[in-house]
């Protein structure tokens, strides 16, 4: 295949709208985290088989709940910012599981009407720990 001299700007611009377009499937909210005990209510009860091994769940606020259908679906999740410069874990993604709702959880989030409630062990692998919420990106897998 053979590309004419005046084609080729056409072909820069549409690869780049190509890359722009794929990079914006994601979501972007914010992210509280919540601490033990964690009893879901809203999923599957206190089922321990819903918990990943890795301790990467979370519960869902509001915005994502979507009338309990949120239970066990997956997320890739990234901080991107937060109100103190440096709370992000630059370059960090990581995967989460949605085990209950934010809002009747027995714990309760570090800030009300967030995205999502993350178990601290998710909270601490993209921001620092001390953070009460971060502004997140997500995408549902």
């Amino acid at each position: 295949m053979s590309t004419s001299p005046s084609s080729l700007p056409w072909l820069f611009l549409f690869l780049f709208l190509s890359a722009l377009f794929r990079s914006s499937q994601a979501d972007v909210g914010s992210a509280a985290h919540y601490s033990p005990p964690y009893l879901p209510t809203a999923c599957r009860g206190s089922d321990p088989s819903q918990f990943p091994s890795s301790n990467l769940f979370g519960s869902a606020g509001e915005g994502i709940w979507d009338n309990g259908a949120a239970c066990g679906r997956q997320y890739l999740v990234r901080c991107i910012s937060a109100p103190v410069l440096g709370t992000c874990v630059p370059g960090k993604t990581i995967q989460i599981k949605i085990v209950d709702r934010a809002l009747s959880s027995v714990s309760r989030p570090s800030r009300k009407d967030t995205t999502m409630a993350l178990s601290t062990t998710a909270f601490a692998a993209i921001a620092n720990s001390s953070a009460k919420f971060v502004n997140i990106e997500f995408q549902q897998v």
